[in-house]
C-alpha cells in the first residue's frame, strides 16, 4: 500500500468523539470556575416579571437611541453591576434597556468576556 492509499484509508475511519469526561480529564490542571445559578443570583420568576414590565415601559435600546438609531431593547441591564447586592439588583434606577448587541459589548468590556465571574 502506498502513502496515498494509506492516507485515504485512514481518513475514512470514523473516530469516536471524546466524551465530556474524557475532555475534562485532559484539563486536570485547569481550574474550573463556577458561579451560582441564574436563579440563585436573583434571575428568578420575580425578575422575569419585573423585566417584562420594564421592557414594556422602556421598549428601546438606550445605546442605540444615543447613536440616533431605533432598536428594540431585549435585555434589562444593570448599569452598575450588582455583584450579588440585592438592593442594587432591584433598584430600577440602575436598570436600562439594551439590545443584545449593546449588552454583549458592555458585558465583554466590563467582565473581560462572557460568563465571567
Amino acid at each position: 500500500m502506498n502513502a496515498l492509499e494509506q492516507t485515504t484509508t485512514n481518513a475514512s475511519v470514523a473516530v469516536r468523539p471524546k466524551t465530556f469526561t474524557e475532555l475534562r480529564e485532559g484539563q486536570r490542571h485547569s481550574p474550573v470556575v463556577t458561579r451560582d445559578s441564574a436563579c440563585e443570583r436573583g434571575y428568578n420568576y420575580r425578575w422575569r416579571k419585573a423585566r417584562i414590565a420594564y421592557l414594556i415601559k422602556n421598549p428601546l435600546c438606550v445605546e442605540c437611541a444615543s447613536e440616533g438609531r431605533t432598536e428594540q431593547a431585549v435585555v434589562v441591564d444593570h448599569i452598575i453591576p450588582h455583584k450579588g447586592n440585592r438592593e442594587l439588583f432591584w433598584n430600577k434606577n440602575n436598570w436600562q434597556g439594551l439590545c443584545k448587541r449593546h449588552h454583549d459589548i458592555k458585558t465583554a468590556k466590563q467582565d473581560g468576556g462572557f460568563g465571567r465571574v
